[in-house]
Parts: structure tokens; C-alpha cells; sequence
């Protein structure tokens, strides 16, 4: 038995180190740099390999990267604020944080075709759990859902318009103070 678990333990380790490297990849070349013999030639492990863990090849590499980075976002933004924030917005500050700093995972989780789907019976708990985290800021009430995709399609819009530099950053701070505004 202690055999099968070492067997289990260094595949799940060697299926991480994939997606790790492949973030990494991705995040200092972007995603056209990521495919599976750079990968296979970055971790020295064959391409079979590789597909062994991924038998979809690149496109199940990404959807892995997203999931993950659906993990980190959830846990980053379940963190309490930061002193003299209030929830709501230390919620708002980290989101774009998260989306600033992981430009790439952030493109694989809300731009390039995935295989885990939003809101369905299926959905990923990494993904159920960063919407509640966004869900728990607009609080209860009726329309809690919608007014939780309403947010987060509000700070996708804000991180997306200033990576790709369409809002000037040196009125980030009133963006935020209105979004925060709004949620009441």
C-alpha cells in the first residue's frame, strides 16, 4: 500500500509542477510560449508524460492553470482587509491586485477557452468558492447571485480595461471609492 500512495503522492506533485511551470511560462512570455514540448523540455519529462496527466494536451493544461489561479484568487480574497479597509473594499483592492500581478492566469481564467464551466452542477469548487467570497460582500438578500455577478463583472471590466490600458491608473482610487459607493 505504502508503494501506492508514493505512486499517487509523485504524480499529483509532478501534475503541479506542470501547472506551475506552464504559469510561470505564461506569466514571463505569455501564453504562445507555453506548449507541451517546452513544458516537457522545462520539467524533463517526455511529452507522453505530460499527456499522461493532461490527455487533452495544452488546453487541459490551461483549464488546470485557471482553476488554480480560481484557487489562489478565492484564498487571497477571503483574507481579512488590510487596517482601515472595510470588507467591501479590501475585497475590491485584492481582486484587481490579483488580476495586476497574475496577468496570464488571469487570461486563462476569464479569456482563453476553459474546460470548467461557470454556474452549472459541474462547476469546479475553486471557481463556487472564489464567487462566494464575492457573493459574501454584496450580503444577502433577494438577487444575491445577480448582484454577485454584477460586482465581479464590475471588476473584470476594471482589471481588463486597466491591464490592457484603457483607464488611467492615476484614477484607479476614485474607480475603486465608486464601485465601493455603489455597493451601498
Amino acid at each position: 500500500m505504502a508503494r501506492q500512495d508514493r505512486k499517487i503522492r509523485e504524480r499529483a506533485e509532478r501534475e503541479a509542477r506542470i501547472i506551475e511551470c506552464a504559469a510561470d511560462i505564461a506569466e514571463r512570455e505569455g501564453w504562445a510560449a507555453v506548449t507541451t514540448r517546452r513544458l516537457a523540455d522545462e520539467i524533463e519529462y517526455s511529452p507522453p508524460v505530460l499527456y499522461g496527466h493532461f490527455p487533452s494536451g495544452r488546453a487541459g493544461i490551461v483549464d488546470a492553470v485557471a482553476v488554480r489561479g480560481f484557487a489562489q484568487m478565492a484564498q487571497m480574497l477571503a483574507a481579512e482587509p488590510d487596517a482601515g479597509l472595510d470588507r467591501r473594499r479590501g475585497v475590491i483592492e485584492r481582486y484587481l491586485e490579483f488580476a495586476a500581478t497574475n496577468p496570464a492566469t488571469y487570461t486563462a481564467m476569464f479569456s482563453m477557452p476553459i474546460l470548467a464551466e461557470f454556474a452549472t452542477t459541474t462547476t469546479p469548487p475553486e471557481l463556487l468558492d472564489a464567487f462566494a467570497t464575492i457573493a459574501d460582500v454584496v450580503g444577502d438578500g433577494p438577487s444575491r447571485d445577480a448582484r454577485a455577478e454584477v460586482l465581479w463583472s464590475a471588476l473584470h471590466g476594471l482589471a481588463t480595461l486597466a491591464r490592457d490600458g484603457r483607464l488611467p491608473s492615476d484614477t484607479r482610487d476614485a474607480r475603486v471609492d465608486a464601485l465601493v459607493s455603489m455597493l451601498g
